[in-house]
């Protein structure tokens, strides 16, 4: 029974996880503020939290039964490296996922009314990646695992980044434009890679812990973050690109 309803969640999250890998491109690439990038926007932050909201319950599933939800690891892993990898790891990423999903999404919601972010359910989701990634870095000690210790990095550093920008009593005006985007496209780094990490476990186990099937959907993510944040600077004359303008402004003088 377990295994035909862990088969299930897998099919759900396989068809979620896909739609919103698609429609994050949309929005990522066509003109912001426009329809498409709403209504993508859309799609993509919906499908992203279902995805997350069913990586929880596949990690809770493989944490009270790694190998009987996982027979095709049989042989090839020890129940502990994937209760580890493909529980408690999951659960962080899932964690995390929806974090960003949901803090990104409010992010845009009220803009510049920053306070309104500050619901119970966004914070919570803060202070709870925050701790996902606390047991994912001691689990991955336990089994001599670096990535999950690695990845954990990831979740630490944006619970205490997002509750940053939460808590800043003067942030400029484009902040939570930055926010939305550093949210968004972090959601879709973590769907792409678990779909050539966590997914390539069924082709081939053993790339799971190749470092590019990380590497990849993560270089890519931030090629897109530092674009965009690049072009939000610009557009509002903040960064490097104040300190142009002011010497072009002392030139023509």
């Amino acid at each position: 029974m377990d295994l035909f309803l862990f088969q299930c969640l897998i099919a759900a999250h396989i068809v979620a996880g896909a739609t919103g890998a698609v429609a994050f491109w949309v929005p990522v690439i066509g003109r912001k503020g426009s329809v498409n990038h709403r209504k993508w926007g859309r799609v993509f932050t919906r499908t992203i939290l279902f995805t997350g909201c069913v990586a929880v319950l596949m990690s809770l599933f493989t944490l009270a039964n790694p190998m009987g939800v996982h027979p095709h690891l049989v042989g090839n892993f020890d129940s502990g490296f994937v209760r580890g990898m493909f529980g408690w790891m999951m659960l962080h990423n899932a964690i995390l996922t929806i974090n960003l999903a949901w803090y990104g999404w409010l992010c845009v919601i009220n803009r510049r009314d920053v306070a309104a972010n500050r619901t119970r359910l966004n914070v919570g989701l803060q202070y709870a990646v925050m701790i996902a990634a606390v047991v994912c870095a001691w689990e991955g000690a336990q089994i001599n695992q670096p990535l999950m210790m690695a990845i954990a990095v990831v979740g630490m550093a944006t619970g205490i980044t997002n509750l940053v920008f939460l808590y800043a009593r003067n942030p400029s005006p484009v902040d939570w434009l930055k926010e939305h985007v550093k949210a968004l496209v972090g959601a879709g780094i973590s769907v792409y890679t678990a779909f050539l990490a966590f997914g390539a476990v069924r082709l081939a186990p053993s790339l799971a812990l190749q470092p590019a099937m990380w590497a990849i959907p993560l270089s890519v993510g931030l090629v897109i973050l530092i674009f965009h944040r690049m072009r939000i600077d610009k557009q509002a004359g903040l960064g490097v690109f104040r300190l142009l303008r002011q010497r072009q402004t002392a030139d023509a003088d």
